[in-house]
């Protein structure tokens, strides 16, 4: 691929990000501003509304979301459930698991058949709680720490055909300056993580899986019992 290429495809990702399909509400906007002045790094808007879009049509009744203060994940995730099922929202922070809450108060008199479960919690402390075989899909943002602790329990979690989702695959979020998995010579702990990561699932015959270049990078992986 020459540099007209490459380039063209730097400018479709802008285009992408900034396009009317993947717009983003003033609330989500204002939810955006507040958990990036907080420090809390946010998913692009095309990956946002991704999420939104497969949880829809996927119709989940048990959802995941481990992270750090993802708020916009979160409200897209909860959206995308259109009233019905299951979000349990796990967060190692106070503050991001108070803005979860807050999210799903200003949404839980329109949708009444939503249930929120949101956890102040390493994933490691918490996951190993959780009922086997029991969600739909599971998404993955936020620091390292949670990309290596939910691969090591979703395949016990997940039903049959469910979905794990990471987010940030590239890691280009918090040190964008640093390359991520782009950059070979990065070994940060999160970039060797998701090294990590896609090649265990891409051996393991007991995963289906491809990485997308949307946003900073999605690995997706369907377990195949």
């Amino acid at each position: 691929m020459d540099k007209t290429s490459y380039n063209n495809i730097a400018k479709g990702w802008e285009f992408a990000e900034a396009s009317a399909l993947n717009v983003e509400s003033d609330k989500l906007q204002t939810l955006r501003d507040k958990a990036s002045e907080a420090g809390f790094a946010q998913c692009s808007r095309s990956q946002g509304a991704f999420l939104q879009f497969l949880a829809g049509r996927n119709a989940p009744a048990s959802i995941i979301l481990v992270g750090n203060g993802s708020v916009v994940e979160a409200l897209r995730l909860m959206t995308g459930l259109h009233g019905h099922g299951q979000f349990t929202a796990v967060d190692s922070t106070a503050q991001g698991t108070s803005l979860v809450k807050k999210i799903f108060a200003g949404m839980e008199k329109a949708h009444p058949g939503m249930r929120l479960r949101a956890v102040n919690a390493a994933a490691r402390t918490y996951f190993p709680r959780l009922n086997p075989s029991d969600y739909d899909l599971i998404v993955v943002s936020g620091n390292g720490d949670n990309y290596q602790q939910v691969m090591d329990q979703a395949p016990r979690l997940l039903k049959d055909r469910g979905q794990l989702i990471f987010t940030d695959a590239f890691d280009l979020l918090d040190e964008p300056d640093k390359g991520g998995v782009l950059n070979p010579a990065n070994r940060s702990e999160k970039t060797t993580t998701l090294r990590t990561i896609m090649e265990d699932i891409s051996k393991d015959n007991a995963w289906e899986s491809c990485l997308l270049p949307i946003g900073t990078g999605m690995i997706m992986a369907t377990r195949a019992r």
